[in-house]
């Protein structure tokens, strides 16, 4: 899935993003009786977000006609479970008290967990409609706050048995990121599962298809900390977490710890003058062969101090040494730079990165950066706004000897001003407190974490000889490794299969054992 993603130019993906789109009006919105299949809303949004038409594309390898056929069962789904009015007050309070579904930490990949409890899951007709409703609700809440960001969902079986095999449900869960939310699924982390639901999964993994097949992880205690760590892991898992859902109120994700718009305050002069001193001697050399190209474009925008670009040159001191973005995200208001992740390394040239906000709007936007580590970075500008047609650059740096998490997150906020308002510091302040949440843009980005150069060394010492020979050698025994894996756990559902074997003619010779004394007796007696 991700080659056929990558063959992609950018150029055939804004040509196939165009062809979806036209196909979809053509032969579904303007062929049938659209207004009953689908929601205003969710059209609308489909021909108004290229992100969004990307993930469906992308999830089915750029073939234009299963991308239709999937955003055509997508969109039906989301009409018939009323996805975009579902509140908490849509669903019954029993549901969140009972803690079977919720979002809580994330895995070593920094992808956010979604915890399904499934001892907590009892079959039962009457209440699945609920149920189906209740993890869309997860899945369209985490949708909205963190667009485009993958989940990574732990099925915890532990002290779970046959009354909690629901399949109607597993199946619906499965759909909702194979159709229903593309590119949303990480992984799926299978914890702790009985032996005897074996033979329920190899119906499982007929519905997955070899996609999500190979995002299956079955784990025990032993080693589901190859993929989360302890922090993130509750006690009975072996980690050291120790939250415990409650309702209410929702556990709230992400931002749920105090914000700050910037880093810790300190004489904004002072550190920039640190700033250029510190990285003077680094960049002097390359400046001189690449500054007319990387110097960075003055546009016209108010900081909150009321002053003009124009009068803030050491601007281009502090670019200097940024990381810049290759991707970008579409949005209404604002195309945002880098589209998913900010890049953050160990040495000085990697501890800063750049946020670019393009206007592609006739009105000012005012945006905001906020951060969940704010001790960590400083952001500026953190708080300003941007005029039609211009772009803003905003350096992220780490602050003193920190480090970037996978953990970290970025919130760039965005909200369209009308041609009346200013934009200087107090007219800012006044227009966020007075702004609607509904027209105001948001769109979150997380933290990679570069690899050091000591363990790129470390790795390259592994393999002393011929490059080639040694990773040939290294991916045949990999490969080696998962079929003996694979013949392994073949033969431990066969020798589950002969025990419990064994166990019904164990039952059944008893049963006639028992049945043939007494028949015996009765003729003796007789």
């Amino acid at each position: 899935m991700a080659e056929a993603g990558q063959a992609e130019s950018e150029q055939d993906i804004e040509i196939k993003i165009q062809e979806t789109r036209q196909r979809f009006k053509s032969e579904y919105v303007e062929a049938q009786e659209s207004q009953e299949k689908y929601d205003s809303r969710d059209v609308e949004k489909l021909f108004r977000d290229d992100a969004l038409v990307e993930g469906y594309l992308t999830w089915r390898h750029f073939i234009v006609e299963d991308t239709l056929k999937m955003i055509d069962e997508s969109l039906q789904w989301r009409r018939e479970f009323s996805v975009n009015d579902l509140t908490e007050s849509s669903i019954p309070r029993w549901m969140f008290e009972i803690g079977a579904v919720y979002l809580h930490g994330y895995d070593k990949e920094g992808n956010k967990l979604f915890w399904f409890k499934v001892k907590l899951h009892i079959k039962d007709p009457k209440t699945v409609l609920d149920k189906k409703r209740y993890v869309a609700f997860w899945l369209e809440r985490y949708a909205k706050r963190e667009p485009g960001m993958p989940l990574t969902v732990v099925f915890d079986m532990s002290e779970s048995g046959l009354s909690n095999i629901d399949m109607d449900f597993v199946k619906y869960i499965i759909s909702c990121f194979k159709v229903y939310y593309p590119k949303f699924l990480s992984k799926m982390i299978m914890y702790e599962m009985p032996w005897i639901m074996n033979a329920a999964w190899k119906i499982v993994k007929t519905w997955l298809g070899p996609d999500a097949i190979s995002k299956l992880k079955f784990v025990s205690k032993s080693d589901i900390q190859t993929f989360v760590g302890p922090e993130h892991l509750p006690p009975y898992m072996g980690g050291t977490d120790q939250f415990k859902y409650s309702y209410p109120p929702l556990p709230d994700d992400d931002f749920q710890s105090p914000i700050c718009e910037n880093g810790p305050i300190i004489s904004e002069d002072e550190s920039d003058l640190k700033d250029a001193e510190s990285e003077s001697k680094e960049t002097l050399e390359s400046s001189f062969n690449t500054d007319q190209s990387i110097k960075p474009k003055k546009v016209n925008f108010m900081t909150e101090d009321g002053q003009r670009s124009e009068e803030l040159d050491r601007e281009s001191v502090r670019l200097k040494g940024a990381r810049k973005p290759t991707t970008t995200f579409k949005a209404t208001l604002m195309h945002i730079s880098p589209a998913e992740e900010l890049s953050f390394g160990a040495s000085e040239s990697e501890k800063k990165c750049l946020i670019v906000l393009n206007n592609v709007t006739k009105n000012h936007v005012a945006f905001k950066v906020r951060t969940t580590a704010p001790e960590k970075y400083r952001v500026k500008p953190s708080n300003s706004s941007c005029e039609p047609g211009a772009s803003v650059d905003i350096v992220v740096s780490l602050h003193g000897g920190f480090q970037a998490s996978p953990q970290d997150r970025f919130l760039v906020m965005a909200a369209e001003m009308e041609s009346s308002s200013g934009a200087a510091a107090t007219d800012l302040a006044q227009f966020w407190k007075e702004v609607s949440k509904p027209k105001i843009m948001e769109h979150r980005l997380r933290c990679h974490v570069l690899e050091s150069p000591k363990s790129i060394l470390s790795n390259s010492f592994e393999f002393p000889s011929s490059p080639t020979t040694n990773v040939n050698e290294h991916q045949d025994l990999q490969s080696t490794l998962m079929r003996l894996l694979a013949t392994n756990a073949a033969l431990e559902q066969k020798l589950d299969w002969c025990l419990w074997t064994q166990k019904v003619l164990l039952l059944l010779l008893s049963f006639l054992l028992a049945l043939s004394f007494t028949t015996a007796y009765k003729l003796w007696t007789s």
